[in-house]
């Protein structure tokens, strides 16, 4: 009976010592969060250079701040990222990973593991990139928490997950849009056979359209509106919700499903304003 009571009163020693190291250590991450709120701002610069084929595919995935594309005809590829944090526990906490061959470019940020007060309490750190890029690429971004402004790219285009504004100069052929969380711009000089895709956004869209333009559009689940400056644009509203619309002769399809907000169709802005 003694061995049994001794062997319980050890048992209890350790998990309370077990609890009071826990303590301690939940207590100096705490202690070390609360001072690093009134720490200098840690700063740090990332510039790389990669060239890329035609047709390379972009990929720009989890990143924490706004993202600025300028593209032109070039096979360079010029990457600056402005990382900045509350402190170098919080920059730490987060990782930045490139990679690059002719074919593709990869952008990934990732969370580092930390401990659970700092998840819970830590201000992350922010990523505000700026890239040079080819306009002959095929673009892919996920995860962007902030505004997402692009150039004219000559290849598809995939925009899933963004917490901002976006805008895309003009595009060519595929273009998918899907869980953007505010107001849109996209500049179609044209569609091929795979169409347009709009799915989940919240905010208004306006969809600049190219004089070459021919497609038919159809929206369901839409809260809003769908409106036309074209001339050449006949709109039908068949219920509550769901809309329909005759581009030009008609073609490839523009789908749009469960938008809460409008879609307004207009005259692409490059193509006006290189008539004058």
């Amino acid at each position: 009976m003694k061995r049994i009571v001794i062997l319980v009163v050890l048992v209890a020693i350790a998990a309370i010592a077990g609890v009071v190291r826990s303590s301690i250590g939940s207590v100096a991450e705490l202690r070390g969060l609360v001072s690093h709120r009134n720490a200098a701002d840690v700063r740090q610069e990332i510039r790389q250079t990669y060239q890329l084929a035609p047709g390379a595919r972009v990929e720009l995935t989890g990143l924490n701040g706004a993202v600025r594309i300028e593209t032109s005809d070039t096979k360079t590829a010029e990457v600056y990222i402005e990382r900045t944090a509350s402190c170098q526990e919080a920059m730490d906490r987060r990782k930045v990973n490139i990679d690059a061959d002719d074919n593709g470019l990869r952008i990934r940020v990732e969370n580092a593991d930390t401990g659970f007060l700092s998840r819970l309490f830590g201000s992350p750190a922010g990523e505000r990139a700026t890239l040079k890029l080819p306009r002959q690429i095929a673009l892919y971004a996920n995860g962007v928490n902030g505004s997402f402004v692009t150039g004219d790219i000559d290849g598809a285009v995939d925009v899933t997950g963004i917490n901002g504004r976006v805008q895309i100069g003009n595009a060519v052929g595929r273009a998918t849009f899907k869980g953007i969380n505010g107001n849109m711009v996209v500049g179609l000089n044209s569609i091929d056979q795979d169409g347009v895709t709009l799915t989940g956004i919240n905010g208004n869209i306006e969809l600049q359209l190219g004089s070459a333009v021919n497609a038919d559009f159809d929206a369901r689940g839409m809260n809003g509106r769908v409106i036309s400056d074209l001339p050449n644009v006949s709109i039908d509203k068949s219920r509550r919700g769901n809309y329909s619309a005759h581009i030009g002769t008609g073609g490839a399809g523009i789908t749009a499903k469960g938008i809460n907000g409008n879609i307004r169709f207009t005259h692409n802005a490059t193509e006006t304003a290189s008539n004058f």
